[in-house]
């Protein structure tokens, strides 16, 4: 949402009733077996899978990426969630210290924020020159072509929330002792910069909506909604196919040869808090099992 020509805001989205729980579940979890099968076959052929997630904070890109990888190898999916540069990263070229976290043969990349915060963040914020938005702007589709050039698969998705929408959720975090980490003071100052978050962003689609990696814009005012339509257009975009995969048989286990398990009394148990929970007695842990 930002101006439009007449320089008001811009409508939000049409309200829409929120998806009920249940059939968001089913249908994620279907969602979530495909991904199991798209990871199987870019694991098998060797291809390598490159999606970013931005859009403004709260819109909901952590818990698209918390669904997507919740059943996923954690050895061939990960997830790139940079810290701030250091002193030394500064001087680097900028895309530099994002080229060791693509993907081998056989992997996959999830970016939460990546090179976009030179075009969002830096640029609102004054963290980045002019100078160096500008060549930002000028470098990054020829970077992203030469991913694509060298093979990598690449999908960005933009996640799109209203400003009431933003502020609703930033006042949920605010007062959830389990969710405050996600606010810093650069959160809360993107509330008064609405607008200039939204120029900045029009400005960045004008410059890397290229062709051969357009910008995906996922809805996100209801987050169930967006998660489902997000993972849905990854996997229908992706040319993969079920892999057969060997059937497993669990052995048989062979006949003991005389091992006699240590005493448990030389080992250093956790002690059983679930007792404390459910009121079921503790376990004697100095019975052998």
């Amino acid at each position: 949402m930002g101006n439009n020509k007449n320089g008001t805001r811009d409508a939000p989205p049409p309200k829409r009733k929120k998806m009920d729980r249940q059939i968001y579940e089913t249908e994620l979890l279907k969602l979530q077996a495909e991904l199991v099968e798209m990871q199987e076959w870019i694991r098998s052929t060797g291809q390598r899978l490159v999606v970013v997630f931005e859009g403004r904070d709260a819109a909901g890109k952590g818990g698209a990426i918390k669904r997507m990888v919740e059943y996923l190898n954690p050895r061939v999916c990960q997830i790139v969630a940079l810290p701030m540069p250091t002193d030394r990263e500064r001087t680097q070229w900028y895309f530099q210290r994002y080229i060791p976290h693509l993907p081998a043969a056989g992997e996959i990349r999830l970016f939460d924020r990546s090179w976009y915060n030179r075009a969002g963040v830096e640029h609102v914020m004054g963290y980045c020159t002019p100078q160096q938005h500008r060549r930002f702007l000028h470098q990054v589709p020829i970077f992203e072509r030469m991913l694509i050039e060298e093979g990598i698969i690449l999908r960005k998705y933009w996640f799109s929330v209203s400003d009431a929408e933003q502020q609703k959720r930033f006042k949920s975090r605010l007062t959830d002792p389990m969710r405050q980490w996600k606010l810093s003071p650069t959160d809360m100052e993107s509330l008064t910069r609405w607008e200039d978050y939204s120029r900045a962003k029009d400005e960045m689609f004008v410059h890397t909506d290229i062709p051969e990696a357009r910008w995906n814009v996922v809805e996100s005012e209801d987050k169930k909604r967006a998660r489902l339509n997000m993972i849905h257009h990854l996997l229908s975009s992706i040319p993969y196919e079920k892999v057969d995969r060997p059937a497993l048989k669990l052995p048989k286990r062979p006949e003991s040869t005389g091992y006699q398990r240590t005493d448990r009394g030389l080992q250093l148990e956790v002690p059983d808090f679930s007792a404390t929970v459910d009121g079921e007695p503790a376990v004697d842990y100095d019975r052998e099992s």
